[in-house]
């Protein structure tokens, strides 16, 4: 019974410590997960929207196109249509209106108006094509006094055909600048209501292709290309080769030399990162091929712009895919960076800790000794004093008082060397006291031998 009882004292005593000794650092590492996790950013949506005009730049095939490779990682890309580029910057600019990414036009706003945009890259080069009929001409500066179809108000036609034009002084009157729509602006070029069109699109748009082969439509070829481009950083000098449009009917008949900007992928600055580099892995994938003006792999590329690159496009381009969604589905990815970014820190935690728990924890056990060894000391103390027998005998009744005490102590078995030790040192002080008690009763004796 009494073995059953002391068992039960035990498994009581080792639960208590046990807790007290976990419970601070349960603690610590509840506050290390809850600082990480407030650092932390969350799981990226499911659903991304895109601003993007649908007769500028080609971007109606390339929203198709990202629609198709986001969905393979269960990411909806929703499309929101516009006007142009103008009110796509517009609506990132505006939290509220829901807009996640957009694609834009290089040169259709100024660096004023960068607040809270990113870009994650340019795409593809957009041609700036002037179709014009009548005598040839080498210079947009040659248009002067025409009637020229120069896109919506919206569109990043307008605001990179008035840049041009203006730096030219033909945008003066008697110019007249007509805001029409792509469509009606070619069938009234054709018609011959008015003089020209200036559009932006690419080189593969059938529609440039057909409008390049329609009696009486000329295709002006920069002659100062080089000027336009230092003078614009955001445009680049291309050369439309000759026949490439057409090898059997040698369309276009001679090498063109084009002004081009650039298609661009901008964001909010608070995209979620993950998401971000599945859009350029998707870029890649999309633009990277060559076609009539772009050579293979030039594209997607972190060239000038009116927004300053991320910093996830920057590491981008610079190291590539991230190792993690090299090797692993998008989903595992994302749950394994954000799960090592929670972890970190926490297993920081947990190596020190790790060390000091079971040091805590024998310090406890120990402890319950320890203040055993204080009235020990005393009483070595007082065994240098010159006692009587009386207070030998009550030093005595005292140490066994402490012993009987410390025999109660609940100590795990494979603590239990602590008490052992304890004990040895109990009996090394009883041992000095009965030396000293017979010390005293040898004194005593010699004492009544020399009395008689």
């Amino acid at each position: 019974m009494m073995a059953d009882k002391l068992k039960k004292q035990l498994r009581r005593a080792w639960r208590r410590d046990l807790w007290l000794t976990l419970a601070p650092v349960a603690l610590i590492i509840g506050a290390a997960f809850g600082v990480t996790f407030y650092f932390v950013k969350p799981a990226p949506p499911k659903t991304l929207v895109v601003a993007m005009a649908p007769d500028e730049g080609g971007f109606r095939y390339f929203a198709r196109r990202y629609q198709e490779i986001l969905a393979r990682d269960g990411i909806t890309l929703a499309v929101h249509p516009t006007k142009g580029s103008v009110t796509n910057v517009e609506l990132l600019a505006e939290r509220t209106s829901g807009v996640d990414i957009a694609f834009v036009q290089s040169g259709t706003v100024g660096t004023k108006k960068a607040a809270n945009i990113v870009s994650l890259g340019s795409l593809s080069y957009v041609p700036l094509w002037v179709f014009y009929r009548g005598e040839p001409i080498d210079d947009v500066l040659a248009l002067r006094g025409k009637r020229i179809a120069v896109g919506p108000p919206e569109s990043g036609t307008r605001a990179l055909a008035l840049t041009l034009l203006e730096a030219t002084g033909a945008a003066a009157a008697p110019t007249e600048l007509l805001p029409l729509e792509r469509d009606e602006a070619i069938a009234q070029l054709k018609q011959g209501h008015i003089d020209a069109v200036i559009l932006v699109s690419p080189a593969e748009s059938p529609a440039i292709q057909k409008l390049a082969a329609a009696p009486g439509v000329r295709l002006l070829s920069f002659a100062r290309a080089d000027a336009y481009v230092r003078r614009f950083p955001y445009l680049s000098k291309l050369v439309l080769p000759r026949g490439v449009f057409n090898l059997a009917t040698d369309l276009p008949e001679r090498d063109v030399v084009l002004l081009a900007p650039t298609a661009n992928l901008v964001a909010r600055d608070s995209l979620h990162p993950a998401l971000a580099y599945l859009l350029m892995r998707a870029a890649s994938e999309i633009h990277g091929s060559a076609g009539m003006l772009d050579r293979s792999g030039e594209f997607p590329a972190p060239l000038e712009t009116d927004f300053p690159l991320s910093s996830e496009a920057r590491r981008y381009y610079e190291a590539g895919i991230p190792l993690l969604q090299r090797y692993l589905p998008f989903w595992a990815a994302n749950l394994v960076d954000r799960l090592w970014v929670m972890l970190v820190p926490i297993i920081a935690v947990l190596v020190p800790l790790g060390r000091a728990v079971p040091a805590l924890y024998l310090w406890r056990l120990r402890s319950r000794i320890f203040r055993w060894y204080a009235r020990l000391k005393e009483l070595e103390l007082q065994l240098e004093e010159n006692l009587e027998r009386k207070a030998l005998e009550d030093m005595l009744k005292r140490l066994e008082e402490i012993e009987r005490a410390v025999n109660r102590i609940p100590m795990p078995v494979s603590y239990a060397e602590n008490l052992y030790f304890f004990r040895e040192h109990i009996d090394l002080v009883r041992r000095r006291i009965i030396r000293r008690l017979a010390e005293s009763s040898e004194s005593t004796n010699a004492g009544m031998q020399a009395i008689v």
